[in-house]
């Protein structure tokens, strides 16, 4: 990833021109929010998805929560019972992020949800994040703007400090006014799990167990159904094979090699490769610097004995 220069404008109507143009060309922009400062990207483009990634040096793919600027547009992206209506009614815009079932159309991309069947959604009350939504007209993936490991930023000055020279620009909206991000709640079949305390205190007890399915839990255990063989230059007669650069395989992340390209792709992918009649899969080599890295973690977990 090379040096760029970060810009930290005041938020107001020029500065939020240029974030939305920004947005439009596949750049991650920082932004506040009520909690902390998000790191915001179209959450419709895989490749823009993966630039958040890239900025943020996050070790693995796991999931994002996917902003919305009203209960509207996120019944077009999930399914909403009866509870998950009561709550975002009575809550959005807010710091609450509700992770529902998501619809096979929401046009999402895959590695904004890890690749899971459940999207993690937030309708966020900040002006900023609000306006930028608005403006954008689509769902904005944005987890907090910072380097992986790093405290999560309150201020502009926090996130250029961690993330100068990785994205294009801050905008500066002052100190947010929580400082803590968002409370998540579970409402995927069964009673609501709260998998991470924030702000809102809905009397639920933390979940401490299970697969990963939003920001802030446990490291992910995300696995195709079928055996997954790593560093494959070739396929087995009984394997599909994932390829890249020189190694075409059956179907490619990237065929020029592009990291980038190979993030975006990387769920869509091992999903293809599942519905597959072969009975295991093969993927071809990754390098592992810059994305390659958390391209590679994701393979590993997956391959590991025991994470089907």
């Amino acid at each position: 990833m090379s040096a760029q220069n970060t810009r930290v404008l005041p938020f107001g109507p020029a500065s939020l021109a240029e974030a939305v143009r920004l947005i439009g060309a596949g750049q991650p922009v920082a932004v506040p929010t009520e909690t902390v400062y998000g790191l915001a990207a179209n959450a419709t483009d895989g490749e823009a998805v993966a630039r958040i990634y890239e900025a943020k040096g996050r070790p693995s793919f796991n999931p994002l929560i996917v902003h919305v600027k009203d209960m509207a547009e996120a019944a077009r992206i999930a399914v909403f019972d009866e509870r998950a209506k009561e709550l975002a009614q009575r809550l959005w815009p807010g710091p609450l992020t509700l992770v529902l079932p998501l619809r096979p159309e929401s046009g999402i991309a895959a590695l904004a949800t890890a690749g899971l069947p459940s999207i993690a959604l937030r309708a966020p009350a900040h002006p900023a994040m609000r306006a930028l939504l608005e403006a954008v007209g689509r769902p904005l993936a944005a987890p907090s703007a910072n380097a992986s490991g790093r405290l999560s930023p309150t201020r502009a000055e926090h996130v250029l400090a961690s993330l100068g020279g990785r994205i294009p620009l801050i905008l500066d909206g002052g100190a947010t006014a929580l400082g803590l991000e968002s409370t998540i709640v579970a409402l995927t079949g069964g009673p609501p799990r709260l998998l991470r305390p924030g702000p809102i205190d809905l009397g639920l007890a933390v979940e401490t167990e299970g697969n990963i399915e939003a920001p802030g839990q446990l490291e992910s255990h995300y696995a195709p159904a079928k055996p997954l063989r790593l560093d494959a230059q070739d396929a087995a007669p009984d394997e599909w094979l994932i390829g890249f650069g020189a190694v075409p395989g059956d179907a490619t992340l990237s065929a020029t090699g592009d990291l980038l390209e190979a993030a975006a792709a990387l769920f869509e992918r091992l999903h293809q490769a599942e519905a597959q009649p072969r009975r295991a899969i093969a993927v071809a080599p990754i390098p592992k610097e810059g994305l390659g890295a958390a391209i590679n973690d994701r393979l590993s977990r997956a391959a590991a004995p025991g994470s089907r």
